[in-house]
């Protein structure tokens, strides 16, 4: 300032004011003023007109004010470098340009240049060029200024390079508080909880004051129940230091006890908050729909909305969540309407949440349209669509969809593999599957869950158990679904005692079983007709595990009992049962009947259907076989007089084999597939060997399909072709 001729200070002055104000009209007057006297060739003046310029937003005539400046000094230069450092990726290239020319004039960077190099690569994926410029920075001696360091160790944790961040943070001959608060955030963001407080105890211990920045760095490493007793700590050192003023501590304390499950806490630290603002209140909100608790989040933000505060992007993010979990598609679509009443549609975290939506609640239609409106190249979204398709069935649009995300260059991750994995196990596609597994593998993405899962359920699905094993054995953690994903493929695939055998392993190596476990262990003893095992195994699972049994262990057990022929055992059972268990277990005691001939029984278990409404045409039809095998004309026709008065129509049945790459689909009565007529006399030929070998079909089961002349002489069909 002191080489500023005196005349063109109060000019200078004025360019401060209107840059610290981002006045943008006066300061460009400003400038028409100075090159008109020619006082912009002025270098002090005209590196405050690219400051001015920068700070404003205008980086197009920053850029043509400094290449107007003959005499360019490092101010010149860290002027506009700082300001496409803020610009965030977009402008994170054109500052490593801007270095290299700085070099290549001969014009030495300093402290202020590299804090704005540091800043602008840490906006970018590939650290190479920081690297280059922290080396530069130590040549240069600039390396001792505190600002550097603390913007270098944010380039590094931003690219989970923690390893070289602290090594960075223990050679820094001076700290502050942001440098401390960057560090532990670095290992927050990697889940680094121990080292995140191990470094915080160190700040005390050295006698560095804590701010608000430091404590919420520290919280958000918190996020696992085993660190619910450190965070504690940590809030009643919040509170003896008075830092409870700040709404950032809040908040980090809601979040912090929402994600270690402690969420009576979380509410008494969110009702405790005496200044909450949007992001509190998304705290609490998202903490209930990560803990399963829906219905609170939806009242919570039902409050929120009439408390006046309005939502932020992540706020409705966690609303529509909370919709997604537990199927809320009508309360999703008013939370829909709300993202486009206040101009977050287009948010490609509301889209990729508003996707997942439709698409957990069964409007796959609906998840497809947001999906094509967005059309970002961003794998979230991509994956929530696949994954979409995949969950309500419709697994080949789900394969057809992954090709076009491949062809458009878009790299899939781990969930996006697991997805395709699921719609590949769906169909029973092994050549397609290994196909994936291949991808996997050119892609580096390892057998961690959910990958490993997702490959040896699939191996197991499509039958080819040694592969689904191999994958198994060779994930480096396996968790309760890896383990559940192996049990029922050898369960499924008739292999009951592996099953088993794998179970009382996964006991052995600690791993606690879920309701999903016992599905599948009392699924193997039902094929096996291990009646009495199967009973251990039911009453260790609440005795042992805690576990209250659900409709689907009701029906394992109906079904062991019903295929060992303890039918009436298996009718006081489910008459014993306490959870609603709508028709699944009366249709599973009624096709037991028909196996075993019990026609009684069958009778009754047929009327409890009746009874219960069933609108499935199979339980309509295995009754009217009963009744015929009893002789009860007039309760065959009363039971086709009701099936018709309900409207129930027999689905037809579908089937597909996959040959050469091609999968070829089979529906009842099409006709459609283009080799049908050779099929059909290949069928023919089989079915007159099978005649001829001695194979007789039963005539019960085809008599409860006849109901006219015209079904007869299709039944002849079916028994002569």
């Amino acid at each position: 300032m002191s080489l500023l001729p005196p005349r063109y200070r109060s000019v200078f002055d004025a360019l401060v004011t209107y840059t610290q104000q981002k006045d943008l009209r006066s300061g460009t007057s400003l400038h028409a003023q100075l090159i008109r006297t020619g006082a912009s060739a002025v270098t002090y003046l005209a590196n405050g007109l690219i400051n001015f310029y920068a700070k404003c937003g205008r980086l197009d005539r920053a850029e043509l004010v400094f290449d107007g400046v003959a005499d360019r000094d490092v101010v010149s230069w860290n002027c506009l470098i700082n300001g496409y450092s803020r610009k965030g990726p977009s402008g994170s290239f054109l500052v490593m340009g801007l270095l290299l020319r700085m070099r290549e004039g001969n014009v030495l960077p300093n402290a202020h240049t590299f804090a704005g190099v540091f800043t602008a690569a840490s906006n970018v994926v590939d650290v190479s060029g920081g690297r280059q410029a922290h080396a530069l920075a130590i040549k240069t001696a600039s390396f001792g200024d505190v600002f550097v360091g603390s913007s270098l160790l944010n380039m590094y944790c931003k690219a989970g390079l923690v390893g070289d961040a602290r090594k960075v943070f223990d050679r820094m001959h001076e700290r502050n508080s942001v440098s401390w608060a960057t560090m532990v955030s670095g290992y927050a963001s990697l889940r680094m909880a121990a080292e995140a407080a191990g470094l915080f105890l160190l700040m005390r211990e050295e006698g560095e004051d804590q701010n608000e920045f430091v404590f919420t760095s520290v919280l958000s490493a918190l996020t696992v129940p085993e660190t619910v007793d450190c965070g504690k700590q940590i809030h009643c050192l919040a509170a003896k230091m008075g830092l409870l003023s700040f709404a950032s501590v809040w908040n980090a304390l809601v979040t912090m006890y929402a994600k270690c499950g402690g969420l009576e806490d979380a509410l008494q630290a969110f009702e405790f908050s005496t200044a909450k603002n949007s992001i509190t209140w998304s705290a609490m909100i998202t903490g209930y729909a990560q803990s399963g608790e829906s219905h609170k989040a939806l009242k919570l933000f039902s409050s929120m909305h009439f408390s006046g505060v309005g939502p932020s992007v992540f706020t409705l993010v966690g609303v529509i969540n909370a919709c997604s979990d537990i199927g809320a598609v009508k309360e999703g679509r008013q939370a829909h309407c709300y993202c486009v009443k206040l101009g977050f549609e287009e948010q490609i975290y509301i889209m990729t949440a508003l996707v997942d939506m439709y698409a957990k609640c069964g409007s796959i239609d609906d998840a497809r349209k947001g999906f094509d409106y967005l059309q970002e190249p961003d794998v979230v979204l991509w994956t929530s669509m696949i994954g979409g398709y995949a969950q309500n069935g419709e697994n080949e649009s789900a394969l057809c969809l992954y090709c076009r995300m491949q062809s458009e260059g878009i790299a899939a991750n781990e969930l996006t593999m697991a997805s395709v994995l699921k719609a590949c196990a769906s169909l029973a596609a092994l050549e397609q599957g290994k196909q994936i597994h291949a991808g996997i593998i050119k892609h580096g993405l390892g057998l961690k869950v959910p990958i490993g899962s997702a490959l040896s359920s699939m191996y197991a699905k499509c039958g080819s158990l040694e592969d689904g094993n191999l994958v198994f054995r060779r994930m480096p953690s396996r968790d309760v679904l890896s383990w559940n994903a192996m049990i029922s493929g050898l369960s499924q695939n008739g292999l009951g005692s592996a099953a088993l055998e794998l179970f009382e392993e996964m006991r052995m190596e600690g791993v606690k079983p879920d309701y999903v476990t016992f599905v599948n262990v009392l699924s193997a003893c039902s094929h096996m007709g291990l009646v009495d095992r199967g009973w251990a195994y039911y009453k260790m699972m609440s005795d042992e595990f805690g576990i209250e049994p659900r409709v689907e262990h009701y029906a394992c057990m109906v079904d062991l009992l019903s295929r060992a022929g303890k039918l009436n055992e298996a009718k006081d059972f489910i008459e014993s049962a306490t959870v609603d268990h709508g028709l699944c277990l009366w249709r599973i005691l009624l096709g037991a009947c028909r196996n075993h001939r019990d026609y009684e029984l069958g009778a009754y278990a047929g009327e409890k259907l009746m009874e219960l409404g069933s609108l499935e045409s199979s339980a309509y039809v295995l009754l009217s076989s009963i009744y015929t095998a009893l002789g009860k004309r007039d309760d065959v026709e009363r039971v086709r007089r009701l099936m018709k008065a309900q409207g129930v129509c027999k689905e037809p049945g579908c089937s597909w084999i996959e040959l050469k790459s091609g999968v070829h689909v089979f529906v009842v009565g099409d006709q459609m597939h283009p080799q049908i007529q050779e099929i059909r006399s290949e069928l023919r030929i089989i079915s007159k060997q099978m005649k001829d070998e001695g194979y007789q079909p039963a005539p019960n089961v085809l008599k409860s399909i006849v109901s006219s002349s015209d079904d007869e002489e299709m039944m002849g069909e079916m028994c002569s072709a």
